[in-house]
């Protein structure tokens, strides 16, 4: 395997304080273990990106103080409700919020894969948001006239991480039709991620598999988590722990509550788990 496996705490350590990380939503495979880790390391000053929204692990790492900026086009918690540490935050003036439209954070990630500065987009056109994003530039299309077009700067992230089904003996990773992973690992400088569990044959010479498989290139370290989404839902292997995640949204509310959440389910977890 040409990729580090590690442990969760070594491939947490690999997220500097200040950077730049980028998360999948709830829908497509976030590493909430991973999270847990870098909240117990009391990682400072991320700026998170969400790709292209922000859920519970967001809601998360802003509680735990480890946020400086968010950039995404949502922060929800969707059948919960919203993001009760995100929104404090926001009233409190702790966090930046950097707005965005999903479609836009797709085509700034497109246009690092691909290697150019920049990828027009029409749709944000009209838009308040517009006033709100300095870096998005609006020009002439110079193949018509009477046709402006909105630039959107490539965007690299330091870091990103998400958890995935499986990883093979080659440090290949199968995301299955979460396919916005492959297009994040190409953009992203550095890519780790954690799994329920490495096999031994290569993915990428299974027809079936190798569609939604990020090759090894694209992926610096890899550790082995079990139910490493949890208490978020992980494609066929495990459904939502909808009562921990409601549980969540209501103790974190407020800052004991919150206080409450951290000891019981990130510091004694890790705790019990150590044992």
């Amino acid at each position: 395997m040409t990729q580090s496996v590690l442990s969760l705490d070594d491939l947490a350590a690999g997220v500097p304080d200040g950077a730049l990380l980028a998360l999948p939503p709830d829908n497509s495979l976030p590493p909430s273990a991973l999270v847990r880790a870098l909240v117990r390391r009391g990682v400072r000053g991320l700026r998170l990106l969400g790709v292209p929204v922000s859920g519970m692990v967001t809601d998360l790492l802003i509680g735990a103080g480890c946020v400086a900026s968010v950039q995404s086009s949502a922060v929800s918690l969707g059948e919960a409700g919203t993001a009760p540490r995100f929104t404090a935050a926001l009233a409190a003036g702790s966090i930046e919020m950097i707005d965005a439209t999903c479609p836009a954070i797709h085509t700034m990630l497109q246009a690092a894969e691909k290697g150019v500065p920049f990828m027009p987009l029409r749709g944000v056109l009209g838009s308040d948001l517009l006033a709100h994003r300095p870096d998005w530039r609006v020009i002439d299309n110079p193949f018509d006239h009477d046709d402006p077009i909105l630039l959107l700067p490539a965007l690299s992230p330091d870091v990103a991480a998400f958890h995935a089904v499986l990883a093979d003996a080659h440090g290949n990773v199968w995301v299955g039709r979460r396919r916005e992973l492959a297009t994040l690992a190409h953009a992203a400088k550095r890519t780790l991620v954690t799994v329920e569990r490495i096999v031994a044959d290569s993915l990428l010479d299974d027809e079936r598999m190798a569609p939604g498989t990020i090759a090894a290139t694209y992926i610096e370290a890899i550790a082995v988590v079990e139910h490493g989404a949890w208490p978020i839902a992980l494609l066929d292997e495990y459904e939502a722990d909808s009562a921990h995640i409601a549980e969540y949204a209501r103790l974190a509310r407020s800052d004991a509550g919150f206080r409450a959440y951290l000891d019981s389910h990130v510091f004694a977890r890790s705790a019990a788990a150590a044992e």
